[in-house]
């Protein structure tokens, strides 16, 4: 969520209209939302497909049903909309289903949007969409997609996911029998050697910041737990994983509440605080924080203990900005880190792995809360002019290294790189880097698979997708034998 303009335009009109869309660049070009959803088998195939790849890419994104009223803040506005790719057998099928919410229900049967924008402030009324929806801010599970437990799950910013069917049909708000009921942010993480998720959520009252846990049954394990040290609302988009700790990197960036009522900016970035880092003990102890000099981090890579002593160092790796990128006004500077957490002392040590415009770090999810070796990103080459949120390159990273290849996509816009291991194996290199990608000039749509070995190369197999898949967040490879 690297890029996005929360400015502040003045008091929030009591009636918001739709907005223009030939001024929003989130809404044209690559990003421009699809309203069909469509269902293709037998997709042409450029180049050779590797049979053992067998199960379905999922990804999700935010993709407006309607004009937006008042305001459109890319990516944390717009509905949710799911897009699956099949493979087997050397095939592949694709589909895309949007996150049938209560709200957009409503107001597909109104034919319009009935919620406003983040920064307009419109909420309806019980008289224009019934007493349960009435001045409830609208839900927009539209930011990752997860597969735990059996159950499917469409994720907001912070709010309850949407459970979904494998045919992405969704099935309704999950609040996991009433224990999760406000819900979790968009980036739970999964324990492979426990099976157990780990989720964080943040929350504009007290107790502001809470995590959970949710046993490989699916059942609730650690009800919401309050972290302690906080006395304000603060916006935290991912967090890590390591043996020990729940990882959570706190920049500055607050909810102002009375801002916004009175025509201003819903988030206030406060750099004069620093930012805090927060290791939370998986076994319930108390909260061990680091602060250091101001940075932003919308996500992390991965995150691991150096050692197996109670004062063994923690590693996190991440993209980090010197300022969230058009939250507010002034250049954008980022690169990828690591950063080293003493957790008795709470000393932090930071070395530049990488610098440049990069986003989306991905690692091999088996390997989440261990030790990693390769980090893949979305990045921008300088080659071409792009848009915020949008990416002509993939890079590659070797962290024992310190080695980056790149792959330049050209005229496609390339999202997020998720890691397909080959079956049967254990290596890193062992597999592809899959993903969408669209072309900006004539608003051709494919999947690519790239190898892990040798990524910079390009891809292997090119499949073409019948209809454009507009450029969107995260999501998870789900192979049919796990």
């Amino acid at each position: 969520m690297p890029t996005t303009d929360l400015s502040p335009a003045g008091p929030a009109l009591p009636i918001a209209l739709p907005v223009d869309v030939t001024t929003v660049a989130h809404l044209q070009g690559p990003f421009a939302p699809v309203v069909e959803e469509t269902a293709a088998a037998d997709l042409p195939i450029e180049g050779e497909l590797p049979r053992e790849l067998d199960g379905v890419y999922l990804r999700n994104g935010p993709n407006p049903r309607f004009t937006p009223l008042g305001s459109y803040v890319y990516p944390l506005d717009g509905d949710g909309m799911v897009h699956g790719m099949w493979l087997s057998d050397g095939r592949a099928r694709y589909a895309n289903r949007f996150v049938q919410t209560e709200a957009l229900r409503a107001e597909e049967q109104a034919g319009r949007a009935l919620w406003g924008g983040l920064l307009t402030g419109l909420i309806p009324d019980s008289s224009e969409v019934g007493p349960e929806l009435g001045g409830q801010p609208k839900s927009l599970p539209d930011i990752n997609v997860v597969r735990h437990a059996g159950r499917l799950l469409a994720l907001a910013e912070a709010d309850c996911p949407y459970c979904l069917s494998p045919t992405l049909d969704t099935l309704g708000r999950e609040t996991f029998d009433g224990m999760l009921p406000a819900g979790m942010t968009a980036h739970p993480k999964v324990d492979p050697r426990s099976g157990e998720m780990v989720v964080f959520c943040y929350l504009i009252e007290a107790p502001y910041l809470t995590w959970a846990t949710i046993g490989p049954d699916g059942v609730v394990t650690r009800p919401p737990t309050p972290v302690a040290g906080l006395d304000r609302p603060v916006m935290i988009h991912d967090m890590a994983l390591t043996e020990r700790f729940v990882v959570l990197v706190l920049g500055p960036l607050y909810f102002d509440m009375q801002a916004a009522l009175s025509g201003g900016s819903l988030l206030a970035w406060s750099p004069q605080d620093g930012t805090r880092i927060a290791l939370i003990p998986r076994d319930g102890g108390p909260v061990r924080w680091s602060h250091i000099d101001t940075f932003w981090s919308w996500h992390g890579a991965n995150a691991f203990d150096d050692g197996s002593g109670p004062d063994a160092p923690v590693v996190l790796d991440y993209v980090q900005w010197n300022q969230p990128g058009g939250l507010v006004p002034g250049p954008t500077q980022g690169a990828l880190v690591r950063a080293t957490i003493n957790p008795r002392t709470g000393a932090v040590g930071r070395d530049i792995i990488d610098q440049g415009t990069m986003e989306l770090p991905r690692i091999d999810d088996r390997v989440i809360g261990g030790r990693h070796h390769r980090i893949a990103l979305v990045a921008v080459t300088g080659k071409r002019p792009v848009v915020g949120g949008d990416h002509d390159a993939l890079n590659f990273v070797d962290t024992q290294t310190g080695e980056r290849v790149q792959w330049d996509a050209g005229d496609l816009a390339v999202s997020e790189p998720v890691f397909a291991p080959r079956p049967g194996t254990h290596d890193a290199d062992q597999g592809w880097w899959i993903t969408f990608a669209t072309n900006r000039t004539n608003g051709e749509s494919w999947f690519l698979v790239l190898p892990a070995h040798g990524p910079e190369t390009g891809p292997v197999a090119r499949i073409r997708i019948p209809t454009r898949v507009p450029l969107g967040l995260h999501g998870s490879w789900l192979p049919t034998q796990e």
